[in-house]
């Protein structure tokens, strides 16, 4: 596998060895000795799976207490992927790193404790699934708000409006929001 390190230390975009041939394609999603060896020393204890059409915008979530590392990756369609470090203590809190993920491109995306996830989607009917190593908690759940301009997320809309959940139209601002140590 080849690890790829974003513009901020923490996330990594993980691009998996995909062995094909003319009848499909093996390749490993998940591998405690690969993956730990290559600095993601994880232990998961649930797998998701959600399914959405394309515009539609969910997060920015984390969990504080019971912060959650994610695992994440498409099976099919799309997603632009966001973390966005939420460390007051870090010299990077508030900043993001993006990365399109799809079943085309077969990228892996770690994102570890300490930071609020999300995802565009970018084409209808898009499989996402991740690996979290903590269970959700929904009374430690926050939600940073997806537009806050003092993050300046870059999310590929194109001048549309994304499709957001009650919670997610309610996010905090980064100056508002519950923050890791």
């Amino acid at each position: 596998m080849k690890i790829v390190e974003c513009a901020i230390p923490g996330p990594l975009i993980i691009e998996p060895l995909v062995f094909g041939d003319e009848r499909g394609f093996f390749l490993e999603t998940w591998s405690e000795r690969s993956f730990g060896a290559n600095g993601i020393g994880a232990a998961f204890v649930q797998d998701n799976h959600s399914r959405s059409q394309a515009g539609v915008l969910r997060g920015l979530h984390y969990q504080n207490p019971h912060g959650q590392g994610k695992l994440v990756r498409v099976s099919r369609g799309a997603v632009f992927d966001v973390a966005v470090d939420m460390r007051r203590s870090s010299p990077t809190f508030g900043k993001w790193a993006g990365v399109t993920l799809s079943a085309d491109n077969k990228r892996v995306f770690w994102v570890p404790e300490g930071f609020a996830h999300g995802f565009l989607v970018l084409e209808d009917d898009t499989d996402f699934l991740y690996k979290c190593t903590d269970f959700y908690a929904p009374e430690n759940e926050h939600t940073l708000a997806w537009d806050d301009p003092e993050v300046g997320i870059e999310w590929p809309l194109d001048g549309l409006e994304p499709q957001l959940s009650a919670k997610d139209r309610e996010g905090r601002s980064l100056a508002e929001a519950e923050t890791f140590a």
